[in-house]
């Protein structure tokens, strides 16, 4: 394919790029876009970089119904532990090293820690590599409009007349009618991320129901919800999760699906064995004004509050591209491999759309392909051929039965095709077989053992992953270190807490 041509020499060029969000994926598309040579700003609406991981104990409109966007970005809640072990996550060049005893700051060394630790880690990599310094990072700024920018905008017909864009945002907490700022750029890599925009179901009586009902997007600590019942549509990962958050102070926790078998695994078996308070029900079939809550198998309970943990939908509200990029029923498209629109490319990609694969990993490839299409160290298909291979990408996904609205959910479906991304389109390194191992077999203990002990049981690893193992461990301190002397030698050196830091870790592993 055409867009696996590198000729090896130096970028011919460099771009001004606006990478919207600075959350993981945005974070990860601007080191790469950096690196290549690009000017990059980066716009953030919320106080600090994180996205997802910056915890807001504020929550949003309950349900998430108000217009998009939501006022309140972040879904997390303040007992959440990463489902993915640290070892298989993290940038290939700056490992999730645990970070204990000196210069520790109260971090958290587990294998599967709370997110705090995720957004300290990100803070570092920030430092690490001078991105607060390099790029132009501008917090507490909401982008309002993306659009292509009129033709006076663009550079001479004899330069190519390159498409740009004009980015408008605005300083939150300013009125949208003052303190607006538009710039032009030659690029936009939008990486807001999925986990924002809730998906509500509609249920016959939701409206006249008038007790609480709220998503999980606004769900912060179980407390709220001491002696109450409590009726959880959906049993996914944030579903269980939160359930087992609030067993411990609610009368009665109603887990529904629809299917209570395949919702039976062996885990679930067993919590329900243990906790006589909680329940496994099939789906609401309706609500009742009085509070009650009505099964399709005729069953029902007197709830005090609904919750829905029923996932999220593809937002970008801000976006205006004439109708060339659409979101239907959760799928985004077209895009070509999940980043290019191909009538569009490369001045507009996506960094983040995929679901269910390994982070930042997979969005550090993207932002590398990216990167390099915009500099001309690699090159696109014709619009054509990107189009086609989008349409037999969702022509392979329907005749294997798989819906529309997973278009864009790789690991269980298309494992492989996350694994080779990097390495078919931007020379980036495979995922490593043996870290794949570690989060299939971490979650089979979660699905067929103990949804309460998975995370804390490290006796289960194969001999093939202990071994990995130990040379990541040998290895990381070294990596670590040597990406802070590049930063450094590039002019960023690391701030000295992060560097006494990566010399503690270093001489632990000796």
């Amino acid at each position: 394919m055409v867009s696996n041509h590198d000729d090896g020499k130096p970028p011919a060029k460099w771009k001004k790029v606006c990478v919207v969000g600075a959350g993981m994926a945005g974070l990860a598309a601007a080191r790469e876009l950096r690196r290549e040579g690009h000017a990059v700003t980066v716009l953030e609406q919320a106080g600090d970089v994180g996205g997802q991981w910056l915890y807001d104990p504020r929550t949003d409109d309950p349900l998430g119904a108000s217009p998009a966007p939501v006022r309140v970005h972040s879904s997390m809640y303040a007992s959440l532990r990463l489902i993915s072990p640290r070892e298989a996550m993290g940038f290939t060049d700056f490992p999730f090293l645990p970070v204990d005893g000196a210069g520790g700051g109260g971090r958290d060394p587990r294998r599967f820690p709370g997110h705090r630790e995720v957004l300290l880690y990100l803070k570092d990599f920030c430092d690490a590599f001078g991105l607060m310094d390099a790029v132009r990072l501008s917090l507490n700024t909401r982008v309002l409009r993306v659009a292509m920018a009129p033709p006076q905008c663009r550079a001479p017909a004899v330069a190519g007349g390159e498409r740009k864009w004009v980015v408008r945002s605005v300083r939150v907490g300013e009125r949208d009618d003052t303190g607006v700022q538009e710039e032009v750029f030659d690029a936009v890599v939008v990486a807001t991320g999925h986990y924002s925009q809730p998906s509500v179901p509609t249920i016959k009586g939701m409206e006249a129901w008038r007790r609480r009902q709220l998503h999980s997007h606004s769900y912060r600590l179980p407390e709220p919800f001491r002696d109450e019942v409590v009726v959880m549509v959906g049993c996914g990962d944030s579903g269980k999760d939160i359930a087992l958050d609030l067993i411990s102070v609610a009368k009665e926790v109603h887990l529904t699906d629809k299917s209570t078998e395949e919702a039976t695994t062996p885990a679930m078996s067993k919590l329900l064995a243990k906790y006589a308070n909680l329940h496994l029900r099939p789906r609401v079939e309706h609500l009742c004004e009085d509070g009650t809550v009505v099964f399709v198998d005729g069953s029902r309970v007197v709830a005090d509050t609904v919750m829905y943990c029923t996932g999220y939908v593809y937002s970008f509200p801000f976006l205006d591209t004439d109708g060339v990029v659409t979101v239907d029923d959760n799928r985004v498209g077209p895009l070509f491999e999940h980043v290019f629109p191909p009538a569009l490319a490369p001045s507009l990609s996506f960094v983040g759309v995929p679901r269910k694969v390994p982070a930042p990993w997979f969005f550090e490839a993207q932002g590398k392909w990216v990167a390099q299409v915009l500099s001309g160290r690699r090159t696109l298909p014709p619009v054509e051929e990107m189009l086609r291979a989008v349409d037999e990408h969702y022509r392979a996904r329907a005749a294997a039965g798989v819906p529309v609205k997973y278009t864009h959910e790789l690991g269980g479906i298309e494992p492989q095709k996350y694994i080779e991304f990097g390495e078919k389109y931007c020379g980036f390194p495979r995922y490593e077989d043996w870290k794949r191992e570690m989060i299939v077999s971490t979650i089979s203990r979660r699905d067929d053992d103990d949804m309460e002990t998975f995370r804390d049981r490290v006796d289960d690893d194969s001999d093939h992953v202990r071994l990995c193992l130990k040379s990541w461990h040998c290895s990381s301190p070294a990596r670590h270190q040597a990406s802070l002397a590049v930063s450094a030698a590039d002019g960023h050196p690391p701030p000295p807490r992060l560097a006494q830091t990566a010399k503690a870790i270093a001489a632990d592993a000796l």
